[in-house]
Protein backbone atom coordinates (compact mmCIF):
# COMPACT_ATOMS: atom_id res chain seq x y z
CA UNK A 1 0.00 0.00 0.00
CA UNK A 2 2.95 2.40 1.06
CA UNK A 3 4.82 1.73 -2.26
CA UNK A 4 1.43 2.94 -4.17
CA UNK A 5 1.70 5.86 -1.88
CA UNK A 6 5.14 6.67 -3.07
CA UNK A 7 4.89 6.36 -6.50
CA UNK A 8 1.45 8.40 -6.55
CA UNK A 9 3.50 11.24 -4.73
CA UNK A 10 6.23 10.60 -7.43
CA UNK A 11 3.95 10.70 -10.28
CA UNK A 12 2.63 14.22 -9.43
CA UNK A 13 4.57 15.81 -7.02
CA UNK A 14 5.79 18.33 -10.04
CA UNK A 15 2.30 19.33 -10.24
CA UNK A 16 3.40 21.75 -7.37
CA UNK A 17 5.30 24.01 -8.93
CA UNK A 18 2.46 25.35 -10.94
CA UNK A 19 0.91 26.41 -8.03
CA UNK A 20 1.08 30.27 -6.61
CA UNK A 21 1.19 31.02 -2.72
CA UNK A 22 0.62 34.32 -1.37
CA UNK A 23 1.95 34.75 2.50
CA UNK A 24 0.47 37.40 4.44
CA UNK A 25 1.99 38.19 7.69
CA UNK A 26 4.87 39.53 10.40
CA UNK A 27 7.83 39.44 7.53
CA UNK A 28 11.22 39.76 8.38
CA UNK A 29 14.97 39.29 7.68
CA UNK A 30 17.95 37.69 9.85
CA UNK A 31 20.90 39.61 9.58
CA UNK A 32 24.23 37.28 10.35
CA UNK A 33 27.74 39.81 11.28
CA UNK A 34 30.91 37.40 11.42
CA UNK A 35 34.01 38.69 12.73
CA UNK A 36 37.05 37.10 14.15
CA UNK A 37 38.13 37.76 18.17
CA UNK A 38 41.10 40.18 18.45
CA UNK A 39 41.44 41.07 21.85
CA UNK A 40 39.45 43.01 24.63
CA UNK A 41 38.43 46.57 24.25
CA UNK A 42 40.75 49.00 26.41
CA UNK A 43 37.46 51.04 26.55
CA UNK A 44 35.43 48.14 28.08
CA UNK A 45 35.71 44.22 28.96
CA UNK A 46 34.22 43.55 26.01
CA UNK A 47 35.74 41.23 22.71
CA UNK A 48 36.79 43.32 19.84
CA UNK A 49 35.80 41.63 16.43
CA UNK A 50 37.56 41.81 12.98
CA UNK A 51 34.58 41.74 10.98
CA UNK A 52 34.59 39.12 8.15
CA UNK A 53 31.52 39.24 6.26
CA UNK A 54 27.52 39.79 6.59
CA UNK A 55 24.95 37.45 5.47
CA UNK A 56 21.17 38.44 4.63
CA UNK A 57 18.70 35.64 5.41
CA UNK A 58 15.01 35.94 5.04
CA UNK A 59 13.28 35.06 8.51
CA UNK A 60 9.48 35.03 10.20
CA UNK A 61 7.10 34.58 7.19
CA UNK A 62 9.78 35.62 5.10
CA UNK A 63 11.51 32.16 5.37
CA UNK A 64 7.81 30.37 4.23
CA UNK A 65 7.65 32.66 1.52
CA UNK A 66 11.60 32.01 0.49
CA UNK A 67 10.52 27.76 1.11
CA UNK A 68 7.85 28.36 -1.10
CA UNK A 69 10.08 30.17 -3.96
CA UNK A 70 12.40 27.58 -3.99
CA UNK A 71 9.78 24.67 -4.78
CA UNK A 72 7.83 26.38 -7.13
CA UNK A 73 10.49 28.84 -9.18
CA UNK A 74 9.45 31.53 -7.76
CA UNK A 75 5.29 31.87 -8.00
CA UNK A 76 5.60 33.32 -4.49
CA UNK A 77 4.16 37.00 -3.03
CA UNK A 78 3.92 38.70 0.38
CA UNK A 79 1.72 40.88 1.75
CA UNK A 80 3.78 42.78 5.20
CA UNK A 81 4.70 45.67 6.64
CA UNK A 82 7.93 47.24 6.55
CA UNK A 83 9.19 50.35 8.16
CA UNK A 84 10.93 53.27 6.30
CA UNK A 85 14.66 52.67 7.40
CA UNK A 86 17.80 51.00 6.76
CA UNK A 87 17.19 47.75 6.77
CA UNK A 88 13.70 48.25 4.76
CA UNK A 89 15.61 48.45 1.24
CA UNK A 90 17.93 45.28 2.58
CA UNK A 91 14.59 43.42 3.11
CA UNK A 92 12.90 44.34 -0.39
CA UNK A 93 16.83 43.22 -1.97
CA UNK A 94 16.93 40.19 -0.57
CA UNK A 95 12.74 39.11 -1.33
CA UNK A 96 14.07 40.40 -4.64
CA UNK A 97 16.85 37.76 -5.42
CA UNK A 98 14.41 35.10 -4.15
CA UNK A 99 12.60 35.61 -6.93
CA UNK A 100 9.43 36.59 -4.44
CA UNK A 101 6.87 39.13 -6.05
CA UNK A 102 6.86 42.50 -3.21
CA UNK A 103 3.97 44.09 -4.60
CA UNK A 104 1.85 43.62 -1.31
CA UNK A 105 4.47 45.64 0.59
CA UNK A 106 3.16 48.12 2.69
CA UNK A 107 5.06 51.12 4.48
CA UNK A 108 4.32 51.98 7.83
CA UNK A 109 7.22 55.30 8.96
CA UNK A 110 5.89 53.99 12.72
CA UNK A 111 7.07 50.84 12.51
CA UNK A 112 10.45 49.12 12.30
CA UNK A 113 11.59 46.73 9.94
CA UNK A 114 11.75 43.74 11.57
CA UNK A 115 15.46 42.50 11.81
CA UNK A 116 17.12 39.85 13.86
CA UNK A 117 20.72 40.50 14.44
CA UNK A 118 23.18 38.39 15.38
CA UNK A 119 26.81 38.85 15.86
CA UNK A 120 29.85 36.06 16.38
CA UNK A 121 32.77 35.20 16.52
CA UNK A 122 35.51 32.72 15.91
CA UNK A 123 39.10 32.55 16.43
CA UNK A 124 41.73 29.72 15.61
CA UNK A 125 41.29 27.22 18.50
CA UNK A 126 37.15 27.55 18.57
CA UNK A 127 33.76 27.06 16.39
CA UNK A 128 31.92 30.26 15.50
CA UNK A 129 29.71 31.03 18.59
CA UNK A 130 27.31 34.28 18.76
CA UNK A 131 28.15 36.60 21.10
CA UNK A 132 24.93 38.85 21.44
CA UNK A 133 22.04 39.08 19.22
CA UNK A 134 19.95 42.50 18.21
CA UNK A 135 16.41 42.64 17.73
CA UNK A 136 14.68 45.44 16.00
CA UNK A 137 10.64 45.31 16.24
CA UNK A 138 7.68 46.63 16.74
CA UNK A 139 4.93 44.41 18.24
CA UNK A 140 1.80 46.39 18.94
CA UNK A 141 -0.94 46.03 16.51
CA UNK A 142 -1.04 47.97 13.18
CA UNK A 143 -2.79 51.49 13.05
CA UNK A 144 -5.86 51.59 11.52
CA UNK A 145 -4.26 53.42 8.29
CA UNK A 146 -1.70 50.64 7.62
CA UNK A 147 -4.43 47.48 8.34
CA UNK A 148 -6.87 49.42 5.98
CA UNK A 149 -3.92 49.08 3.37
CA UNK A 150 -3.03 45.51 3.97
CA UNK A 151 -6.54 44.58 3.40
CA UNK A 152 -6.41 46.32 0.32
CA UNK A 153 -3.70 44.12 -0.49
CA UNK A 154 -5.19 40.92 0.14
CA UNK A 155 -8.79 42.04 -1.82
CA UNK A 156 -6.07 42.81 -4.81
CA UNK A 157 -3.72 39.80 -4.80
CA UNK A 158 -5.83 36.90 -3.27
CA UNK A 159 -7.85 36.05 -6.37
CA UNK A 160 -4.20 35.25 -8.26
CA UNK A 161 -2.88 32.41 -6.25
CA UNK A 162 -3.95 29.53 -5.58
CA UNK A 163 -2.92 28.96 -1.75
CA UNK A 164 -2.66 31.54 1.23
CA UNK A 165 -0.19 31.35 4.03
CA UNK A 166 -1.00 33.30 6.93
CA UNK A 167 2.01 33.44 9.21
CA UNK A 168 2.13 34.79 12.82
CA UNK A 169 5.01 35.47 14.88
CA UNK A 170 3.42 37.75 16.72
CA UNK A 171 4.83 41.35 16.02
CA UNK A 172 1.24 42.64 14.71
CA UNK A 173 0.54 42.39 11.34
CA UNK A 174 -1.93 39.68 11.57
CA UNK A 175 -4.96 41.97 13.53
CA UNK A 176 -8.43 40.55 13.67
CA UNK A 177 -9.59 41.98 10.49
CA UNK A 178 -6.82 41.57 8.80
CA UNK A 179 -7.40 37.92 10.03
CA UNK A 180 -10.83 37.39 8.94
CA UNK A 181 -10.75 39.18 5.68
CA UNK A 182 -8.05 36.87 4.39
CA UNK A 183 -9.99 33.73 5.57
CA UNK A 184 -12.96 35.16 3.78
CA UNK A 185 -11.30 35.88 0.62
CA UNK A 186 -9.82 32.67 0.40
CA UNK A 187 -13.29 30.86 0.98
CA UNK A 188 -14.82 33.17 -1.20
CA UNK A 189 -12.79 32.60 -4.25
CA UNK A 190 -11.80 28.75 -2.92
CA UNK A 191 -8.15 29.14 -2.02
CA UNK A 192 -6.40 27.02 -0.03
CA UNK A 193 -5.15 28.49 3.63
CA UNK A 194 -2.94 27.45 6.15
CA UNK A 195 -1.75 29.07 9.42
CA UNK A 196 1.73 28.96 10.89
CA UNK A 197 0.82 30.11 14.40
CA UNK A 198 2.06 29.94 17.94
CA UNK A 199 -0.59 31.05 19.91
CA UNK A 200 -4.03 31.74 20.39
CA UNK A 201 -5.23 29.92 17.83
CA UNK A 202 -8.93 30.03 17.59
CA UNK A 203 -8.33 33.44 15.93
CA UNK A 204 -8.18 31.61 12.59
CA UNK A 205 -11.73 29.81 12.46
CA UNK A 206 -12.78 27.57 9.61
CA UNK A 207 -9.05 27.44 8.08
CA UNK A 208 -7.83 24.73 5.62
CA UNK A 209 -5.22 23.43 7.89
CA UNK A 210 -3.09 24.87 11.13
CA UNK A 211 0.37 23.71 11.75
CA UNK A 212 1.22 24.23 15.55
CA UNK A 213 4.05 22.02 16.98
CA UNK A 214 3.35 20.11 20.08
CA UNK A 215 4.75 22.82 22.48
CA UNK A 216 2.24 25.45 21.25
CA UNK A 217 -0.58 22.85 20.98
CA UNK A 218 0.17 22.20 24.77
CA UNK A 219 0.00 25.92 25.68
CA UNK A 220 -3.32 26.39 23.51
CA UNK A 221 -5.29 23.29 24.95
CA UNK A 222 -4.14 23.74 28.33
CA UNK A 223 -2.74 20.53 29.16
CA UNK A 224 0.23 17.94 28.74
CA UNK A 225 0.58 15.66 25.92
CA UNK A 226 1.98 12.80 27.72
CA UNK A 227 0.61 9.56 26.06
CA UNK A 228 -1.59 8.51 22.94
CA UNK A 229 -5.52 9.53 25.17
CA UNK A 230 -3.50 13.51 25.37
CA UNK A 231 -2.10 13.28 22.31
CA UNK A 232 -6.06 12.37 20.39
CA UNK A 233 -7.52 14.56 22.56
CA UNK A 234 -5.44 17.54 21.71
CA UNK A 235 -5.68 17.36 18.19
CA UNK A 236 -9.49 16.80 18.45
CA UNK A 237 -9.92 19.97 20.82
CA UNK A 238 -7.47 22.34 18.12
CA UNK A 239 -10.06 21.05 15.34
CA UNK A 240 -13.39 21.84 17.35
CA UNK A 241 -11.95 25.31 18.85
CA UNK A 242 -10.96 26.62 15.50
CA UNK A 243 -13.21 24.53 13.03
CA UNK A 244 -10.15 23.70 10.98
CA UNK A 245 -10.33 20.99 7.83
CA UNK A 246 -7.49 19.70 9.94
CA UNK A 247 -4.68 20.26 11.93
CA UNK A 248 -1.03 19.20 11.38
CA UNK A 249 0.89 18.95 14.51
CA UNK A 250 4.72 18.76 14.65
CA UNK A 251 6.69 16.73 17.31
CA UNK A 252 10.38 17.07 17.08
CA UNK A 253 11.99 13.84 17.01
CA UNK A 254 8.66 12.03 17.27
CA UNK A 255 7.49 13.18 14.03
CA UNK A 256 3.98 14.96 12.73
CA UNK A 257 -0.12 13.61 13.66
CA UNK A 258 -2.12 14.61 11.17
CA UNK A 259 -5.86 15.51 12.79
CA UNK A 260 -8.69 15.74 10.31
CA UNK A 261 -12.46 16.97 10.67
CA UNK A 262 -13.74 13.34 10.12
CA UNK A 263 -11.59 12.16 13.07
CA UNK A 264 -8.78 10.39 10.52
CA UNK A 265 -5.67 10.78 12.57
CA UNK A 266 -2.42 10.04 10.77
CA UNK A 267 0.83 9.60 12.46
CA UNK A 268 4.28 9.91 9.94
CA UNK A 269 7.14 9.47 12.07
CA UNK A 270 10.24 11.48 11.87
CA UNK A 271 13.05 10.92 8.73
CA UNK A 272 16.40 12.00 9.34
CA UNK A 273 17.34 11.23 13.29
CA UNK A 274 20.72 10.86 12.56
CA UNK A 275 22.09 14.57 10.40
CA UNK A 276 20.30 17.20 12.08
CA UNK A 277 22.21 19.94 12.32
CA UNK A 278 19.76 22.98 13.00
CA UNK A 279 16.19 22.79 13.05
CA UNK A 280 15.78 26.95 12.73
CA UNK A 281 12.92 27.42 10.03
CA UNK A 282 11.78 23.75 9.71
CA UNK A 283 8.37 24.69 10.72
CA UNK A 284 8.25 27.60 7.90
CA UNK A 285 9.34 24.16 5.56
CA UNK A 286 6.58 22.47 6.41
CA UNK A 287 3.89 24.86 6.01
CA UNK A 288 5.70 25.95 2.42
CA UNK A 289 5.68 22.22 1.43
CA UNK A 290 2.39 21.26 2.85
CA UNK A 291 0.32 24.21 1.52
CA UNK A 292 1.80 23.80 -2.45
CA UNK A 293 0.84 20.21 -2.09
CA UNK A 294 -2.81 20.76 -0.41
CA UNK A 295 -3.23 23.75 -3.56
CA UNK A 296 -1.69 20.96 -5.98
CA UNK A 297 -4.95 18.31 -5.45
CA UNK A 298 -2.95 15.92 -2.91
CA UNK A 299 -5.02 14.28 -0.12
CA UNK A 300 -3.83 15.39 3.38
CA UNK A 301 -1.87 12.29 3.98
CA UNK A 302 -0.15 12.90 0.97
CA UNK A 303 0.64 16.85 1.43
CA UNK A 304 2.05 15.98 5.19
CA UNK A 305 4.29 13.50 4.35
CA UNK A 306 5.79 15.95 1.09
CA UNK A 307 6.02 18.26 4.07
CA UNK A 308 8.12 16.13 6.30
CA UNK A 309 10.31 14.98 3.95
CA UNK A 310 11.02 18.87 3.15
CA UNK A 311 11.94 19.36 6.93
CA UNK A 312 13.96 16.44 6.72
CA UNK A 313 16.42 18.19 4.41
CA UNK A 314 16.47 21.53 5.55
CA UNK A 315 17.81 20.73 8.82
CA UNK A 316 20.54 19.25 7.59
CA UNK A 317 21.63 22.63 7.21
CA UNK A 318 22.66 25.52 9.66
CA UNK A 319 20.35 28.59 10.03
CA UNK A 320 17.11 28.77 7.67
CA UNK A 321 17.60 26.53 4.69
CA UNK A 322 15.58 25.48 1.84
CA UNK A 323 15.13 22.87 -0.21
CA UNK A 324 13.88 22.02 -4.10
CA UNK A 325 11.41 19.57 -5.54
CA UNK A 326 14.15 17.42 -7.01
CA UNK A 327 15.34 17.25 -3.20
CA UNK A 328 12.48 15.93 -1.97
CA UNK A 329 12.39 13.27 -5.26
CA UNK A 330 15.88 12.09 -4.40
CA UNK A 331 14.67 11.46 -0.33
CA UNK A 332 11.67 9.70 -1.64
CA UNK A 333 12.83 7.30 -3.48
CA UNK A 334 15.01 6.06 -0.30
CA UNK A 335 12.33 6.21 2.02
CA UNK A 336 11.46 3.07 3.38
CA UNK A 337 7.58 3.57 3.27
CA UNK A 338 6.61 0.77 5.28
CA UNK A 339 7.90 1.58 8.12
CA UNK A 340 6.73 5.28 7.66
CA UNK A 341 2.82 5.93 8.31
CA UNK A 342 1.22 4.32 10.90
CA UNK A 343 -2.39 4.70 11.41
CA UNK A 344 -2.61 6.43 8.26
Amino acid sequence: MFSLDRDYILENINKIKDQKVLIVGDLAIDEMIYGDTERISREAPVLILLHNNTKIILGGGSNAAHNISALNNGKAGVIGVIGDDYHAPILINAFKEANIDTDGLVVDKNRHTTVKTRISGTCSQSITQQIVRIDRQTTTPLSTETETKVIKKLEKMVPNYDAVILSDYHLGTLTQPIIDKAIELAKKYNKVITVDAQKTLNKYQGVTALTPNQPDTEKFVGYFIKDEETLIKAGKDVITDTNADMVLVTRGDKGMVLFEKNEKVTRIPVFNKKDVFDVTGAGDTVIAAFTLALAAGFEAKHAAIIGNIAASIVIRHFGCATTSVEEIIENLKIMDMKKFIIGG
